[in-house]
């Protein structure tokens, strides 16, 4: 039984970053290779730990060491893609990146056969069979097991933005979705995922995932597929909202953001925000920490829109009394934390418009082509 301990949460403000990706042929087809580069030799010199197996033999996932100073995160993910680009290269496998792959066809690909996988598979049926997502889990540690749920809770808010600011994946199963972030519906059909409800304290927390797995509905606790969480193994917020990214310049974006984000809200528990009750009085997106009792249908409903609309979506503000658009809220929150990735990004072509246009352009070849990392 896998559980942790109040004990994990030591420090606030390392990094680590977890991307997943779909191990490829040479025209950038999805194929079977974790055998080959999990199990069949030793691993890179650079990642002495080696990559890890996902649900499908086509996905692969690589994590960085624990990032002690987070100006160095750009050469650790850098140093770990390199790797894996090489490692798979050696076997003759390519790697490619996005939220799910446009030319993945669940019902012709192999599943892991791992026990943890195989067990999962048995136990949530359909759902898990058809779950080639592929993820950006971002995590940031945290001094205190009390303040990481205080954060988790509020960062709630910002998995939304997170998520229509990341959206890479329109094509699901062969076809156009007509979604912004197809995979983040394709994944919340799976148990315990999506937005979680507020918890009270970290022994409310504790209190859950350990009944969670003494009562059978998982295995363990990794098994809480929420889109953020308190990760009681690693003494972390985890950040699980994002779509996987090809570039790695717009992943920095996302870890800069929510780095950010996890120091300011650390802050704010230490400057004694978390004695003042909920922020029934604060104004939209006025810098103040998001109400951690606004309803949870709310939350989802922000996590609809950026599902469906990505870029151009708006979003029920943090006090629950009107609208903000992610334009304006990235200006804001750029402007509030000092961060300038996530403009940067959300200037840029998004993710979806991009394979929407290759693929209009040059067809799904050229899409499959254009998602292949080059090691850089």
């Amino acid at each position: 039984m896998e559980l942790g301990s109040r004990d994990a949460f030591t420090r606030t403000g390392t990094l680590g970053i977890e991307e997943e990706f779909f191990i490829v042929d040479a025209d950038g087809r999805p194929t079977s290779g974790t055998d080959d580069l999990v199990y069949g030799r030793d691993p890179p010199a650079a990642v002495p730990d080696g990559f890890d197996h996902e649900l499908f033999k086509c996905t692969i996932e690589a994590q960085t060491p624990l990032i002690e100073d987070p100006a160095e995160a750009g050469d650790a993910l850098r140093s770990v893609r390199e790797a894996l680009v090489d490692h798979a290269a050696a076997d003759g496998y390519r790697i490619a990146a996005a939220g799910l792959h446009p030319a993945a066809r669940w019902r012709e690909l192999d599943h892991a056969e791992k026990p943890r996988y195989r067990s999962q598979l048995d136990r949530i049926q359909y759902p898990q069979h058809r779950n080639t997502t592929a993820g950006l889990h971002v995590h940031v540690g945290v001094d205190d097991a009390d303040k990481a749920v205080w954060i988790a809770n509020r960062l709630r808010w910002y998995c939304p933005v997170l998520l229509a600011l990341s959206a890479n994946s329109p094509f699901w199963n062969g076809h156009d979705t007509g979604l912004a972030s197809a995979r983040a519906k394709i994944f919340e059909n799976l148990p315990n995922t999506g937005i979680p409800s507020a918890f009270a304290d970290f022994e409310s927390f504790d209190r859950f995932e350990r009944r969670m797995v003494e009562q059978g509905s998982i295995e363990d606790r990794g098994e809480l597929w929420f889109d953020v969480r308190p990760h009681t193994g690693h003494g972390t917020v985890e950040v699980r909202a994002p779509d996987a990214q090809r570039d790695p310049e717009r992943t920095l974006a996302f870890v800069e953001y929510v780095h950010a984000l996890v120091v300011d809200l650390a802050e704010r528990y230490d400057d004694g925000a978390a004695g003042s009750g909920p922020d029934s009085g604060s104004q939209p997106d006025s810098g103040s920490e998001p109400d951690p009792d606004l309803r949870r249908e709310l939350l989802d409903e922000n996590k609809w829109r950026a599902i469906r609309h990505g870029r151009d979506a708006s979003f029920v503000t943090r006090d629950g009394e009107g609208t903000v658009s992610l334009g304006e809220l990235v200006e804001r929150e750029c402007d509030r934390l000092g961060v300038d990735g996530i403009r940067d990004l959300y200037d840029a072509e998004s993710g979806t418009a991009r394979q929407r246009r290759i693929r209009e352009e040059g067809g799904l070849d050229a899409l499959c082509a254009d998602l292949v990392l080059d090691g850089s």
